[in-house]
This record gives structure tokens, C-alpha cells and sequence, in this order.
């Protein structure tokens, strides 16, 4: 397989998995999806916006979240994020640390 098509088939999955999680599925919370994988939507935005800075286009992290979330964050959370427990919370500081890095406070 060629790169180009490699790419395109990487960037076609890409596409199905945010439309999964956006569309699909948008009732599965963040914290449950860093929790038991060790990623969330807002790291799948972070992860946009990195490439987009390899490709020298700055971009901003809420402009990278507007992107992949189609919408301000703000008003994504208003609709689908619920509260969580304190023991998801709990979770979701180390699974946040082993994956990602300290929390900032």
C-alpha cells in the first residue's frame, strides 16, 4: 500500500471514530472513555491540534476542541457531560496521569 492511500484510509477512520463518538455516541462520558482506555475526545482534540502544529498551523486548544467537537466545547459539556461520582473522578486522576501528565489545578 502506498503512503497516500494509507493516509487517506488512516484519515477515513479517524473520521469514523469521531463520528462515533459525536454522533453515535455522544452519551459516553469522557471520563468513563479515559478511565477504562486511557484517551477521551479532549485528548483525541489534542491530539488534532498537535498535528496540526507539525504542520506549522497554529492552532489554539479551544479552536482544536471546536473542530473535533463541531461545536464550543462550553456548550458541548452543557448537553452530554453529567456529573461524575467521586470514585470516577478519583479514577480519572490517575488514569489522567499515567496517560497524559499531572493534572494542573
Amino acid at each position: 500500500m502506498d503512503d497516500k492511500t494509507r493516509t487517506e484510509l488512516e484519515a477515513a477512520a479517524f473520521r469514523r471514530l469521531r463520528d462515533h463518538l459525536m454522533v453515535q455516541r455522544p452519551d459516553v462520558q469522557n471520563i468513563d472513555l479515559m478511565n477504562l482506555a486511557g484517551f477521551c475526545r479532549n485528548c483525541l482534540s489534542r491530539w488534532y491540534q498537535e498535528a496540526a502544529t507539525d504542520q506549522g498551523i497554529e492552532m489554539s486548544k479551544e479552536e482544536a476542541r471546536e473542530a473535533f467537537y463541531g461545536m464550543p466545547y462550553d456548550a458541548w459539556k452543557v448537553k452530554n457531560q453529567t456529573e461524575a461520582s467521586d470514585e470516577k473522578q478519583e479514577q480519572f486522576k490517575k488514569a489522567f496521569a499515567e496517560n497524559v501528565g499531572p493534572l494542573a489545578d
